[in-house]
């Protein structure tokens, strides 16, 4: 018998890697045995993974299989990982989830301990297989996956220069697709223009009304393209030797290719039709907003997607420069008397669209979901566009989400370029994924918050209780890209045999099953298996502490508690904070009783209340000075970005610039700016290059372009670079933002710093540095206090 020493991996590799191979990262990396242990980590049982990620060069992982895996008998169905033991003489191997017996099927035949598989390989606890690939016993080569489509819906109520930016930026991403991409346009202001680019004679367009809701039904009906269209769309079987057109099956082509064209056989009508673009020309009356239309203008959208594309990869990419004011989504009236909707107006129930408008977008994320396709919405407009009431089906479908001021800020067309950029630089959009999650017997899933959907599939491994998307076996992900992050919450719930002693199986396993379209076309699936140890919670602290992961555990604490901010009316998040804060440092800190002077904390618990001091003056708990647009956007990007990403969020990195030290990182505290420093802070949505009143004059006074002065002029250069790294490196593209001390824009930076000085304390600031003018208290008082009161008896 042999298996992979389960404890050994994820050490090792921890280091390099934040995220380790397998792009899973848990908040205790060794587990309660009994649910009433687990509620006193204070810390809920959590995975992060990454389903799509691009595995680092550096390691050992092999290339995509081309067959197809080894189920465990049902109910369990778990996939063959290198934790299974295998009796090679007998052909055998034992699922390390459910114990059961399986044999290897014939053309297994050649294993031995020296001929193995590489689903068994010890280190690769993640593999992908690419399926119905050539090669596969009984299965011939694959028929070549349909192209994907990209659908733009562009708002034409806008000035004439936003449109402008508008028509460059989609001409750079026309040029940017692949050439057999299929490509449709809309357009819409106060009606529905949908171009039939097939019409090349002369520029044909259907027309809907932007004021009331239309069903897709009557969208094909009105199209001509009422018999394409499924009932639950299943995916088409593919008819062999059938006649097929760009991918498409010949019983919808006949309407489809009127609508979506490869990008090589419509460049031209395209170019002609973005050159003759003019901003909508519906009369605004004085006082009164522009007639939008966003609701069906996306209902348009949807209902072609649905008739053509049954279980093909689509995006629908909506370019929005403003609030929707008419028919279904409309979120404020045409009259600017009436202000769009405040967190004031949401808590008091005074915002008269905001309950319609969301039943709206949950109506089109369903249908989106059954479709398999996804919304993605680039905001672009200083006043709200309707984000919050969109997030349900941006979210649902995992679309991409920009919010910027203007189409000609770089924030839009940096981000929007890079969707269709390829390399390096790709964000490796993939479609059509499912997430399935096997677990050990004594562990349930409670659900997941991020960019997926239940798929309502009951099964063994559902909790009781429902966190986010939940009471489900497997999730939909229409959207995925290789930094999709999803949160997975878990449950445990010993049974009566498995507490018994002789039964205890030391190890635990989760193994998380992803198939997806990969961006290359083919469909593949990839199995994570992952092992943890159990501890007996109640006895043995130290295991647990030292499986502690802090980042983890903040960002899933911050995603937790905006879930429950938008689903519970009367929920206090910083109260919530404190209290859990303090169980957990009364719980793993070492102190005598009642004496705070005697506290101290482990070092993985050392940067924990430092985060959650820093979460909560965060933008996801303090929203009074939000709209309710960012607020949404700031909570779904919270929601989809990885670990390390959602940190810079929470808590941004702060970096020194001097003449007298390399740089180096500073604490985020007022004390850190200096006369003669520059500043450099990463706070994820922005990227502030900050400099010291001296650095400033000297740069106005044009020292750095006097030859004796390039040690000036590299250090102002500096921070630039580095800061064009992290933008490079990050979608959105964060906002740049370059000030001085004392400057009107130096707010980006003072607003995150912890307040150590304020108007108060101004007598004993050094010289050069700043005050923060706040009754916030400072991180010193904070830990005060949470001493005094964790170690209360």
């Amino acid at each position: 018998m042999s298996a992979a020493d389960p404890s050994a991996a994820p050490v090792a590799a921890a280091v390099a890697d934040p995220d380790g191979p397998d792009a899973v990262r848990l908040t205790w990396n060794t587990w309660p045995r009994s649910k009433v242990e687990a509620s006193r980590c204070v810390v809920p049982l959590a995975a992060t993974i990454s389903p799509a990620r691009v595995p680092d060069p550096s390691a050992a992982s092999p290339p995509p299989l081309p067959y197809p895996p080894l189920r465990c008998k049902p109910p369990c169905s778990a996939l063959l990982n290198p934790f299974a033991r295998v009796d090679f003489a007998a052909k055998i191997w034992i699922c390390p989830l459910c114990f059961s017996r399986n044999h290897f099927p014939p053309h297994y035949a050649a294993i031995s301990e020296s001929n193995v598989p590489a689903e068994l390989f010890p280190q690769c606890s993640t593999v992908e297989y690419i399926v119905g690939g050539a090669g596969v016993p009984g299965v011939g080569s694959a028929p070549a996956p349909p192209p994907p489509v990209f659908l733009f819906v562009i708002d034409t109520c806008v000035i004439e220069e936003e449109l402008e930016y508008v028509k460059m930026a989609m001409r750079k991403a026309v040029a940017l697709l692949p050439e057999h991409a299929l490509v449709g346009l809309v357009t819409f202001g106060t009606q529905v223009h949908l171009h039939e680019l097939g019409f090349s004679d002369l520029s044909k367009i259907y027309v809907f009304r932007g004021t009331k809701e239309i069903s897709k039904d009557q969208i094909l009906d009105q199209l001509g393209l009422a018999g394409a269209g499924r009932p639950g769309f299943p995916k088409m079987p593919q008819q062999p030797g059938g006649p097929q057109v760009n991918g498409m099956h010949s019983l919808s082509t006949a309407g489809v290719n009127r609508f979506l064209l490869p990008v090589s056989e419509c460049e031209c009508a395209l170019s002609t039709l973005l050159d003759e673009l003019q901003p909508d020309q519906w009369p605004v009356e004085a006082g009164n907003r522009a007639i939008r239309c966003t609701g069906v203008a996306l209902s348009v959208a949807a209902g072609l997607l649905g008739a053509c594309m049954p279980g093909t990869g689509a995006r629908i990419i909506a370019l929005l420069g403003g609030p929707c004011t008419e028919g279904p989504g409309m979120i404020v009236s045409k009259e600017l008397s009436e202000p769009v909707r405040s967190h004031k107006d949401l808590d008091k129930d005074a915002a008269p669209h905001f309950q319609k408008a969301i039943k709206f977008y949950d109506g089109l994320a369903k249908q989106l979901v059954s479709q398999g396709h996804v919304l993605d919405v680039f905001a672009s407009a200083l006043d709200q566009v309707g984000l919050a009431e969109m997030k349900v089906a941006i979210e649902r479908t995992g679309g991409l989400v920009v919010l910027s001021e203007s189409f000609g800020h770089s924030v839009f067309k940096d981000s929007f370029k890079r969707i269709f950029e390829g390399g390096e630089q790709s964000l490796g959009l993939s479609f059509n994924g499912t997430i399935e999650i096997n677990c050990s017997k004594d562990i349930k899933v409670q659900g997941i918050i991020g960019p997926c959907t239940s798929l309502e599939k009951k099964g063994a491994v559902c909790a009781d209780t429902v966190v986010g998307q939940g009471n489900t076996a497997a999730w939909k992900m229409c959207g995925l890209d290789r930094n999709t992050s999803l949160t997975v919450f878990f449950d445990v719930s010993p049974s009566e045999r498995s507490s018994q002693p002789g039964h205890q199986n030391p190890h635990l396993y989760i193994q998380f099953v992803t198939s997806y379209q990969h961006p290359e076309g083919q469909m593949r699936i990839r199995v994570t298996t992952i092992c943890r140890k159990w501890v007996d919670g109640s006895t043995n602290t130290e295991e647990l502490v030292e499986g502690f992961d802090q980042e983890t555990a903040a960002v899933v604490l911050a995603r937790y508690i905006s879930l429950k901010m938008e689903m519970e009316e009367e929920f206090d998040a910083t109260r919530w904070l404190d209290r859990s804060l303090i169980r957990l440092c009364s719980r793993f800190g070492d102190y005598r009783k009642d004496d705070p002077s005697s506290f101290s904390l482990h070092s993985n618990f050392s940067l924990f209340p430092q985060f959650m001091f820093n979460l909560r003056r965060s933008q996801f708990v303090q929203v009074f000075n939000n709209s309710p647009d960012e607020t949404a956007y700031f909570r779904m990007l919270l929601n989809r970005e990885s670990i390390t990403n959602s940190v810079a969020m929470i808590q941004p990195s702060l970096i020194s610039f001097s003449f007298d030290s390399p740089p180096s990182p500073v604490f985020l505290d007022v004390a850190s700016i200096a006369a003669d420093r520059i500043l450099l802070l990463d706070a994820y949505f922005s990227v502030v290059i900050f400099h010291g009143m001296t650095i400033a004059q000297w740069r106005n006074m044009g020292y750095q372009n006097q030859p004796e002065h390039e040690q000036f002029a590299q250090l102002l250069q500096a921070p630039h670079e580095d800061a064009q790294m992290i933008i490079k490196g990050r979608f959105p593209v964060p906002r740049l933002v370059v000030c001085d001390q004392h400057g009107s824009q130096a707010r980006f930076l003072l607003a995150k710093l912890n307040p150590s000085a304020t108007y108060n304390s101004a007598h004993d600031v050094a010289p050069g540095s700043d005050i923060i003018f706040t009754d916030d208290v400072s991180f010193q008082v904070f830990c005060e206090h949470l001493q005094r009161l964790a170690v209360q008896s």
